[in-house]
């Protein structure tokens, strides 16, 4: 499924390498990222609602291998600084993800709000976890994507632009990682 995703993104990169506005151009993330930001593939994070100032340090870290994937590596290093601008802003005005039907399992959900409140994760990104700023929107985030990322940012293999995650994600669980992204996947 991941080298299928992967062919198609490029495949799209090739296909609107001369698209001239921003909807065109997007089309290629949308290989990826789902339709109107909201993705359905594994592992691989909505953007829809996305914090602008967020989605462009990731975008430029992204560009200059300062955080590698190389899918998005690939797609970056053709960007602009005005290009990520752009890109960024278009990203944030993108509708953000919704919760999905489930409401989840209430002694769960209790679970994870209870874990986030204890690691203090209202404080960065907001009480409904709307992000601000550089801080990323993580609610209704894929909670796949959450667990992957929140259990890099435990191992260090994921870094930041600063250490904030590390420090945070030192003393958390696997177990308590999965609480906090079922929780935050389906906030409402």
């Amino acid at each position: 499924m991941r080298k299928t995703t992967l062919a198609l993104a490029f495949a799209l990169i090739a296909s609107t390498a001369g698209a001239e506005t921003l909807e065109e151009r997007f089309v290629t993330c949308q290989g990826c990222h789902g339709e109107k930001g909201q993705s359905a593939t594994e592992y691989t994070p909505s953007l829809g609602g996305q914090q602008a100032p967020y989605a462009l340090i990731q975008l430029f870290m992204f560009r200059e291998k300062l955080r590698v994937f190389e899918p998005m590596n690939d797609m970056a290093k053709a960007l602009t600084d005005d290009d990520l601008r752009n890109f960024s802003d278009f990203i944030a005005k993108l509708p953000k993800p919704a919760p999905p039907a489930d409401a989840g399992e209430p002694a769960r959900m209790q679970r994870g709000e209870t874990l986030a409140k204890q690691y203090l994760c209202n404080n960065c990104h907001n009480r409904d976890f709307s992000g601000k700023e550089n801080v990323p929107r993580i609610a209704n985030q894929r909670e796949d994507y959450l667990v992957k990322t929140l259990g890099e940012y435990k191992d260090n293999s994921r870094h930041g632009y600063d250490g904030t995650m590390a420090d945070v994600m030192g003393s958390v669980t696997k177990e308590q990682i999965a609480d906090l992204a079922y929780y935050i996947a389906r906030v409402r």
